[in-house]
């Protein structure tokens, strides 16, 4: 049985007359017949129910109809696989990243992956980490690095930094001089924290909220720098990631939160259920050997 044949007979299906079916083939009436014939021969059974007004397919006509559907649908993702995997080399990611990294970690990974593809194309857009796992969801992001636990059930995720987070003061600030500190100390301070698109945020809040505090929240933004430079400036105090905070500059410092400890975790995130192409899957291969 040759897939071309269960293709004919299923336009045969559709159109309800060999002829129509052989117009829409661009083949002979008489040889399309001969292949219906042909088939019905070779699974013992017949079709359709042939008439003078339109063919009607019979009861096991129809089970092979569905059994065809299925084949057909499989051969097309076989050919569309196989043409993906012959692209390999070829293609173009969309990938989100949060603004509160410096994206350092990700060169680290790009670079490489680059050098071995170097015909793939990236399309990296910066944004707070509930609206790159929003974007993902939607499809309109392939891949997106957030920060855990998402809101989506649909995700399958590689978690890569797993780490504390840091009170960041300026230097001339009280605390300044501190070893650790306890949330429930913060109570007084302003706070200077990502907008509500960052679950950082989120998690801040919550944690304060347990430590049986609301945050005086005085300033939003989505710009680490700028949140650098407000601290600086003795606006405000922040919490942001350790591995953040040590790119920051002298003029502020970080102390680790205790009691309750506070931890961020980061992840490469992807749709669980979508179609991925060889050049997501071989980025995704890749990031899970390179950032552990």
């Amino acid at each position: 049985m040759e897939i071309k044949h269960l293709q004919y007979f299923m336009e045969v299906t559709k159109t309800g007359s060999f002829t129509q079916a052989a117009n829409q083939l661009y083949i002979t009436q008489p040889a399309i017949s001969r292949i219906i014939k042909s088939l019905e021969e070779e699974l013992g059974t017949t079709l359709f129910i042939r008439s003078r007004k339109k063919l009607v397919l019979t009861e096991e006509g129809q089970v092979v109809y569905q059994h065809a559907k299925s084949i057909e649908a499989e051969y097309q993702t076989l050919l569309s696989n196989l043409g993906q995997f012959q692209q390999l080399k070829k293609g173009h990611m969309r990938i989100g990243l949060p603004s509160i990294t410096n994206g350092f970690f990700f060169s680290q990974l790009i670079a490489p992956f680059h050098r071995q593809y170097p015909d793939i194309t990236f399309q990296l857009e910066e944004d707070g980490s509930k609206r790159i796992e929003e974007k993902v969801h939607q499809g309109e992001l392939d891949l997106g690095v957030v920060v855990l636990p998402a809101t989506y059930g649909d995700f399958a995720c590689h978690t890569f930094i797993h780490e504390g987070l840091k009170l960041v003061v300026p230097t001339s600030h009280r605390f300044a001089r501190r070893k650790s500190m306890t949330l429930h100390e913060l109570e007084e301070e302003a706070f200077i924290m990502f907008n509500k698109d960052f679950a950082l945020r989120d998690s801040i809040v919550k944690a304060c909220q347990e430590a049986g505090f609301k945050p005086k929240i005085i300033l939003e933004t989505s710009q680490l720098d700028f949140i650098e430079e407000m601290v600086a400036s003795n606006i405000g105090v922040a919490i942001l990631p350790d591995s953040t905070c040590q790119e920051l500059t002298r003029e502020v410092t970080s102390i680790p939160v205790t009691n309750p400890a506070m931890e961020w975790k980061l992840a490469l995130i992807w749709r669980r259920d979508s179609n991925l192409s060889y050049v997501i899957k071989e980025f995704i291969h890749f990031a899970e050997k390179t950032l552990i």
